[in-house]
C-alpha cells in the first residue's frame, strides 16, 4: 500500500517540477525542493483538486516566464496600460498567462493559492538552510584533526593568521579584547507569525532526519511532514493583531532557548578544542566569553508610544526571570552529575567554607542537598546554588543571589576545588560551560538599550522650566512625565537586575553636545536623591549626512561635559558612538551613505586615537541592503583601520534574526564568522589593504558619491513624489500589517517622506520588486564616470567597494523587471515611472559588467541559483499583490466595505509571502 501512495505522489509531481528541476542547483537541494513540492501538492489536492490544478498552472507559467534572462528581456518589452508585457515571446506569453490565471481566481481560491505559495517559501528556505548545514558538516568531516587550523571554523583561521602576523603575545591580547555584541531591535520586519515558526522548526527537524531513514520510519517521517505542511497551509500567515512590546520580547526568548543559550558556549569550546589540542577541557580555557547580546525590545521608545516606563520594567522582568530560570535548571543538571565522592575528590577549604555559608543561610536548602548528595560535597554545593537561583526568581531576600557576579564567584569556588582535587575534566568541562553562560548572559540575558529622539528631551526640559519639575506652575505634558518615568525605570531595573541590564541610553538625531547634556540633566531631575540616579552611558546616534560630517565637532564638546568625563574615568575611557545606516541611506541615497559612513568611521578612529578614547562603534544596520544589510563578516573586514578594535556591535532585526540565529549550526557558524572578522580586522595586512585601497580610490569614490547623490535627491524632490510612491507600492497596506509594535511613521502622513521610517520605505520598495532604496543613483554615477576598468579594479582591490557592489547585485537579483513595470503603472506619473525603471536597468547593467556576470549572482553557485529557484514563487505572489492593489487603487470609491476588506486581506497575505521569499527585506 505504501508503494502505491508513494508512486501516486511522484506521478502527481512530475508535470509541476519538470521545468523547475532544470535549474542548475546541487542535487540534494533539488531533491529536497522536489520532496516538499510533492508533499505540498498532495496537501493541496486533498484540500481541493481545483486549487492544486491552479497552483500547478500558475507555477509552470511563472517558471516559464523566468527562463533565460528575463531581467534583460523585460527592458525592451512593450507593455499595456497596466504594465503587462504585450511582446510575442515565450517568456512574455507565459507571464501574461500567469496574470490571467490570477485575475480569474475567486477571492477564496486566491487566498488559498497565496497561502500555498507562502508556505512553500518557508519550505524552500528550509531546504537552503538544510543544504548549508549539510555542506558545513561535509567541510568539517574533511578536516584532518592533526592540522594546525580548522578551515571550517573561521575563528581559528583568523587567530592563526594573527599569530603569524603579530606573534602570540599581541594575538592573545587582541583575543582577550574580542567582543561581538548583536543588538536585537524592537521593530521587526519579519511578517511571519510565531505560530508559523513552530511548524517550520518541526518540519526542519523532520527534513534533517529524512535522508537517514527508510521503510516504516520514512513513511512516518513523510506522514508527519504532510501533517505539518497541511497545518501550515491552513494557518493564516498574518497575526490577528500587532504584538505588544512585551510580546515582542518572546522573539528573543525563543531564539535564546533554541540556539543561543547552548551554542554560544559551544562556540567558545570549539575554539579551545582546536587551539589547545589535547589540553582542551582539562586546563583553563583560552577563549574569552566574547558574545554579549543587547536588545531594544521594550526600551526603544523613539516614535513608539507603546513603549512606556511600565513596559520597560515588564520586559526587563521577563528577560531576567527567564534567564535565571535557565541558569537554575542548568546549574541543577550540572550539579546532579557531579557525583564525585569526597574520598576520591577532596573538597577544598574554600568549598567547605562555601558550604558552611550555605548552611548558615538556609538549613532547609542545605539539608535537602545533604540528603540527596551524601558524601558528594561538590554536588551538594551546586544543588544549593541552583535552589538559590530559584529563590532569586521568587525574590526571596534571605537566600537569593543579589548579582550574577555573586553566582559566578560561587561557581569559581567549585571550579577551583575540583582543579585542586585533580578533577580538571569536571572543572573545565560542564562547570566551565556554565561559567561561560553566566559571563555571556549574566542574570539579564540581554543588555537593554534605551533610545529616544533628541527633540523629546529638549521639549521635556523646556516644559519643566516653564511649569516646574512637579507642575507647580501648571501641568506637565504627559510626554515630559513619561521621560522622567523612563529614567526612574532605568534606576529600578539597575537596582533589581544589575547595572549591565540598563545602562545604555541612545539619542536619535544627535545634533550637538547639548543633546547629550540634556539626557544627564533629565536623569538627575528624575530623582530626589543623587545616589538614586542610575549609571548611564549616553550614546550619540549620527544618522543624517550632515550629522555624519559634523560628528567630530559634537564629540569634542561631548567629552568635555563633566558627566561624560566621569564615565570615561570609570570605564577606562571607553565611549560608544552609533552610526545610522538606515536614515543616512534614505537621506542621501545608498552610494553616498555608504561612502559617507566609511569616511565618518575613518575620522572617528583618528579622533579616538588623538583623545586616547577606547572607541566602540555601533552599526545601526537593517536586514535589507538599503539599510546597510548584507553579509556581516565581509562588512567588518571592510571597515577602516582602527574603527573596530576587536569590538563589533550591530543591530539585528526582522527575518535576519531568525535566518542568522534560528538554526543551531548556522547560528554557530555566523557567530564564529563575525568574531573571526572582528579579530582579523586588526591584522596589519587587513588594515593596510583597507587604508591603501581607500586612498587609491578616493577620487573615484568622490565622483560616484556626487553624481549618485544628485540623482537621488532629484528623484525625491520631484513634485508629488511622496504620494506617487505611496500609490505604486503597498506602503499604506504595509503600515496595517501586524508585524511590530512600532508605527510606520513618526506622526506625519503619506504626503511627506521626511518623517517616514526607513523600514517601511525599504520594505515597500522590496515588495514592489524594485528595491530602489538599495541601488538608486549608482547607475547614473557609473555612467558619468564611464571607466569600467577603473570600477573593476576597485571591485577587486577595495574591500568596501566589493562588499557594496556584491550587496547591490544581491538586491538586484531579487528585483523583477516585468513585475516592476506593473507596480510603476499603478501611478499616473509616467515621468517618474520611466526615471525609476531606467535607473534600475542602468544600475543592473553596470553592476553586472563590474562583477563580470551575465545575470545577477551568476558567479555565486548556490546563492545565485537559490534566488533563481525562489523567484518564480515570489512572482506568483507579487502578481496577486499588484493585481489586488490595482483593484483597490482604481475602485477606491466604488468598492463596498466587504470587498475592500477582502482585497486588503489578500494583499497582506501576499506581503508575508513575498517577505519570506525575498528574505532580507527589512
Amino acid at each position: 500500500m505504501w508503494a502505491t501512495a508513494h508512486q501516486l505522489g511522484a506521478v502527481d509531481t512530475d508535470s509541476a517540477i519538470e521545468a523547475y528541476t532544470e535549474i542548475d542547483i546541487p542535487q540534494s537541494l533539488r531533491d529536497n525542493l522536489a520532496l516538499f513540492l510533492r508533499l505540498e501538492r498532495r496537501v493541496l489536492k486533498e484540500y481541493d483538486p481545483v486549487i492544486c490544478e491552479t497552483f500547478d498552472k500558475l507555477l509552470n507559467s511563472v517558471i516559464r516566464a523566468n527562463e533565460g534572462n528575463p531581467g534583460t528581456e523585460a527592458v525592451a518589452e512593450p507593455v499595456d496600460d497596466e504594465g503587462v508585457p504585450t511582446a510575442d515571446t515565450p517568456g512574455a506569453r507565459a507571464f501574461r498567462h500567469a496574470v490571467e490565471l490570477i485575475d480569474a481566481l475567486p477571492f477564496d481560491q486566491a487566498q488559498v493559492v497565496v497561502r500555498a505559495f507562502t508556505s512553500f517559501f518557508h519550505l524552500a528556505n528550509l531546504t537552503e538552510e538544510n543544504y548549508r548545514v549539510e555542506k558545513l558538516r561535509e567541510r568539517e568531516r574533511a578536516v584532518d584533526i592533526d592540522s594546525t587550523v580548522d578551515p571550517s571554523n573561521e575563528l581559528t583561521v583568523a587567530y592563526h593568521q594573527l599569530l603569524d602576523e603579530v606573534g602570540p603575545e599581541q594575538a592573545n591580547a587582541l583575543l582577550r579584547k574580542l567582543e561581538f555584541h548583536p543588538v536585537f531591535t524592537a521593530h521587526p520586519t519579519e511578517a511571519r507569525r510565531k505560530a508559523v515558526e513552530g511548524k517550520i522548526r518541526r518540519i526542519a527537524e523532520l527534513l534533517d532526519e529524512h535522508p537517514r531513514l527508510g521503510g516504516s520510519a520514512l513513511v512516518e517521517n513523510e506522514r508527519h511532514m504532510l501533517q505539518e505542511i497541511d497545518a501550515l497551509v491552513r494557518t493564516s500567515p498574518t497575526a490577528v493583531k500587532k504584538p505588544t512590546p512585551v510580546e515582542e520580547a518572546d522573539t528573543i526568548i525563543d531564539i535564546f532557548d533554541h540556539t543561543l543559550f547552548d551554542i554560544v558556549p559551544l562556540v567558545y569550546r570549539r575554539f579551545d578544542d582546536w587551539v589547545m589540542g589535547d589540553l582542551a577541557g582539562s586546563v583553563e580555557p583560552v577563549c574569552p566569553a566574547f558574545f554579549h547580546p543587547g536588545s531594544w525590545i521594550g526600551s526603544d521608545r523613539d516614535g513608539n508610544p507603546n513603549v512606556t516606563a511600565k513596559v520597560s520594567r515588564e520586559v526587563a522582568a521577563k528577560f531576567s526571570t527567564h534567564m535565571v530560570k535557565k541558569l537554575a535548571d542548568k546549574c541543577r543538571r550540572v550539579g546532579r552529575n557531579l557525583t564525585l565522592e569526597a574520598a576520591y575528590t577532596k573538597p577544598s577549604e574554600e568549598l567547605l567554607n562555601l558550604w558552611n555559608h550555605q548552611v548558615e543561610m538556609s538549613e532547609v536548602l542545605t539539608s535537602r542537598a545533604r540528603e540527596i548528595s551524601g558524601s558528594e560535597p561538590h554536588r551538594a554545593v551546586m544543588l544549593v546554588m541552583a535552589s538559590r537561583l530559584d529563590a532569586t526568581v521568587r525574590r526571596n531576600a534571605d537566600t537569593m543571589y543579589r548579582t550574577a557576579e555573586d553566582f559566578l564567584a560561587d561557581l569559581r569556588v567549585v571550579q577551583r576545588s575540583l582543579v585542586a582535587a585533580g578533577a580538571t575534566r569536571a572543572a573545565f568541562g560542564p562547570v566551565q560551560t556554565l561559567i561561560w553562560q553566566v559571563e555571556s548572559f549574566g542574570f539579564h540575558m540581554v543588555e537593554m538599550e534605551f533610545r529616544q529622539h533628541s527633540v523629546v528631551h529638549t521639549r521635556a526640559l523646556e516644559d519643566i522650566r516653564e511649569h516646574g519639575l512637579h507642575g507647580e506652575r501648571g501641568p506637565l505634558d504627559p510626554m515630559t512625565r513619561e521621560v522622567l518615568d523612563t529614567f526612574r525605570a532605568i534606576g529600578s531595573i539597575q537596582r533589581r537586575y544589575g547595572q549591565k541590564m540598563a545602562r545604555r541610553y541612545i539619542i536619535s538625531f544627535t545634533k550637538c553636545a547639548q543633546h547629550v547634556a540634556d539626557v544627564y540633566e533629565l536623569a538627575n531631575l528624575a530623582f530626589a536623591h543623587v545616589e538614586d540616579v542610575p549609571t548611564l552611558d549616553v550614546i550619540p546616534l549620527f544618522e543624517q549626512l550632515e550629522d555624519l560630517e559634523g560628528c567630530i565637532d559634537v564629540l569634542d564638546e561631548m567629552i568635555a561635559l563633566p558627566p561624560v568625563q566621569k564615565r570615561l574615568a570609570e570605564t577606562g575611557r571607553k565611549l560608544e558612538v552609533m552610526l545610522g545606516y538606515s536614515d543616512s541611506s534614505k537621506d542621501a541615497g545608498p552610494t553616498t551613505a555608504t561612502l559617507a559612513l566609511h569616511r565618518a568611521q575613518e575620522r572617528l578612529a583618528a579622533w579616538a586615537k588623538r583623545n586616547d578614547i577606547d572607541l566602540v562603534l555601533m552599526h545601526g544596520r537593517g536586514g535589507a541592503v538599503g539599510r546597510g544589510g548584507g553579509p556581516a563578516n565581509k562588512a567588518v573586514l571592510a571597515q577602516p583601520a582602527g574603527s573596530v578594535n576587536c569590538f563589533f556591535k550591530v543591530t539585528e532585526q526582522g527575518e535576519v534574526i531568525f535566518a542568522r540565529y534560528g538554526n543551531q549550526a548556522l547560528a554557530m557558524r555566523h557567530i564564529e564568522s563575525v568574531a573571526a572578522a572582528t579579530l582579523l580586522n586588526s591584522a596589519p595586512s587587513v588594515e593596510r589593504t583597507n587604508t591603501e585601497a581607500t586612498e587609491r580610490y578616493a577620487d573615484m569614490a568622490g565622483k560616484l558619491s556626487s553624481v549618485s547623490h544628485e540623482a537621488f535627491l532629484s528623484l525625491l524632490h520631484t513634485p508629488d513624489f511622496a504620494p506617487w510612491f505611496s500609490c505604486v507600492t503597498p506602503l499604506t497596506e504595509v503600515g496595517l500589517l501586524p508585524i511590530g509594535s512600532r508605527p510606520a511613521k513618526r506622526g506625519l502622513g503619506a504626503q511627506s517622506l521626511d518623517d517616514l521610517r526607513t523600514i517601511p520605505w525599504v520594505f515597500s520598495w522590496s515588495q514592489a520588486r524594485i528595491n530602489l532604496a538599495a541601488w538608486y543613483g549608482l547607475g547614473s554615477a557609473c555612467e558619468a564616470l564611464g571607466d569600467l576598468e577603473l570600477l573593476r579594479r576597485a571591485y577587486n582591490e577595495w574591500p568596501l567597494f566589493a562588499t557594496f557592489i556584491d550587496n547591490i547585485e544581491m538586491s538586484i537579483a531579487k528585483t523583477d523587471g516585468r513585475i516592476a513595470k506593473m507596480y510603476l503603472a499603478l501611478g499616473d506619473r509616467r515621468d517618474l515611472a520611466e526615471t525609476v525603471y531606467n535607473e534600475m536597468q542602468l544600475t543592473r547593467s553596470w553592476v553586472l559588467k563590474i562583477v563580470g556576470d551575465e545575470w545577477p549572482l551568476e558567479h555565486r553557485r548556490v546563492l545565485g541559483r537559490a534566488v533563481r529557484v525562489r523567484n518564480p514563487y515570489v512572482d506568483a505572489l507579487s502578481l496577486a499583490q499588484v493585481r489586488a492593489l490595482r483593484q483597490v487603487r482604481e475602485n477606491q470609491d466604488e468598492l463596498a466595505a466587504e470587498a475592500k476588506a477582502k482585497y486588503l486581506s489578500l494583499i497582506l497575505s501576499t506581503v508575508t509571502g513575498v517577505s519570506a521569499g525575498l528574505q532580507n527585506t527589512g
